[in-house]
């Protein structure tokens, strides 16, 4: 159940006046507006909770697909936020070639060895596989650590058909193959979740990025009628978006979250709390807002710039259990 619009507090955006260079309609409504994330509204629009004699089937199992030889710690990263917001089970499915070093780094994982190409980014011919693997978890999060766009492109292309009843997270290059496959989730029989920065929303819109950063919510609302997906557009203020046009605005968090790795940990975190049975838009607007706070929370103690991401990581228990209404904690 979603929060009242009546109740909460709404704030009007208005769209930047001036001379657009983008090719967003002119139709684009004028007044549109967003709720704020802040802890009253979040409080009154909790995140599913396991029962207290649950077991970890009951929390939800997520699969993260992801990493390169270049790149193993996106992946890692990745898996590990998701369990950090509470999914019961992690699978996770990676390139031949670096499986092994990700289940010593994540021992709470199994771990799926995929072919590779030459350059050690996760083969087309995986999709099947991916497909198999899918079938069997509640959320799937795929991207972070992905380099090679053209096998990634040939992955969407055949993995996306076979994928039902699963909330699906893309991130990083799988945000890319967009451009040129709008469509790609029109059919599908997934619930999607986009997480772009405003580059990659620039790339997908094709679009010039300055349009993106001046005019973020438009951009957004466009984006995610036009993909049939909840859009969370990344930035110093970040909107999450549903395709009916419902929006969240989201002002918490510093510059120190704008570090290698802070993406693939907000997408874990969405996609984890998206296994424990939290619908698109709830998922995405308490990921976002968690990993904001956890940001805050670690300038507090070491300042804005030089936290790690993976820091961010052992933040995320003790914020979700402050709004644990079955539990008497310390305030937001």
């Amino acid at each position: 159940m979603r929060p009242s619009l009546r109740k909460d507090k709404r704030e009007k955006v208005k769209r930047v006046k001036g001379k657009r260079t983008s090719n967003i309609s002119p139709s684009s409504p004028f007044n549109l507006s967003t709720i704020l994330l802040t802890p009253a509204l979040l409080k009154n629009w909790p995140l599913p909770q396991p029962d207290e004699q649950g077991d970890k089937e009951e929390r939800g199992r997520v699969l993260v697909v992801g990493g390169a030889r270049e790149m193993p710690g996106a992946v890692i990263l990745a898996a590990t936020a998701a369990l950090r917001a509470g999914a019961g089970k992690l699978r996770i499915a990676t390139g031949r070639s670096i499986a092994q070093a990700v289940g010593v780094a994540i021992p709470e994982a199994r771990v799926f060895s995929l072919p590779e190409t030459k350059q050690g980014a996760i083969a087309a011919s995986a999709a099947k596989s991916l497909a198999d693997y899918a079938s069997k978890v509640q959320a799937v999060l795929i991207g972070p650590g992905m380099i090679d766009e053209k096998a990634v492109t040939g992955i969407m292309k055949s993995l996306l058909p076979r994928l039902k009843d699963v909330t699906v997270v893309l991130d990083a290059a799988c945000l890319s193959c967009f451009a040129s496959a709008s469509d790609w989730l029109h059919e599908s029989k997934v619930k999607a979740i986009l997480t772009p920065h405003a580059g990659e929303m620039a790339r997908m819109l094709n679009i010039d990025a300055a349009v993106v950063r001046r005019d973020a919510l438009s951009v957004a609302v466009r984006a995610a009628r036009e993909f049939r997906a909840v859009i969370a557009l990344k930035g110093s203020e970040t909107f999450i978006v549903a395709p009916d046009g419902e929006a969240y605005a989201n002002r918490a968090g510093n510059v120190g979250l704008a570090t290698s790795g802070s993406g693939d940990t907000l997408s874990g975190i969405i996609a984890g709390l998206a296994a424990r049975g939290a619908d698109p838009v709830r998922a995405a607007a308490w990921g976002v807002y968690l990993h904001a706070k956890a940001g805050d929370r670690l300038a507090l103690r070491m300042g804005k710039l030089g936290f790690l991401a993976r820091e961010l990581l052992d933040e995320i228990p003790q914020l979700m259990s402050e709004f644990d209404g079955r539990k008497k904690r310390g305030a937001i």
